[in-house]
């Protein structure tokens, strides 16, 4: 019995070859616990900042937080546009920006 771990859910779309992430649920899954993820680390990021200009601490990082929030969005929103499908390409490139150790 394969683990889960173990189980390899991407798949190739026959159309374009691109790789999918593997249907598009997993792709939803995924991209909700990225923006999860990038709301935490934008937001993080500038818990002494909002101290230094007066702005409460919770206020800091609910703007940064929703800002790197807004900037994936809207590059997953353009991506879309174009052809209507979300490949993991697409899906990791719209990540990357907001991801400053994607380049390394």
């Amino acid at each position: 019995m394969a683990r889960k771990k173990d189980v390899d859910l991407t798949i190739i779309d026959p159309a374009t070859g691109q790789e999918v992430l593997g249907g598009a649920v997993t792709n939803l899954w995924n991209i909700f616990l990225r923006i999860i993820a990038v709301f935490a680390a934008s937001g993080l990021s500038v818990i002494g900042a909002g101290a230094v200009v007066g702005i409460s601490t919770l206020t800091a990082v609910t703007m940064a937080g929703l800002l790197g929030v807004a900037t994936v969005v809207e590059r997953l929103a353009r991506a879309f546009l174009d052809d209507g499908k979300m490949s993991a390409e697409v899906i990791n490139q719209a990540f990357a920006k907001v991801d400053k150790k994607s380049g390394e």
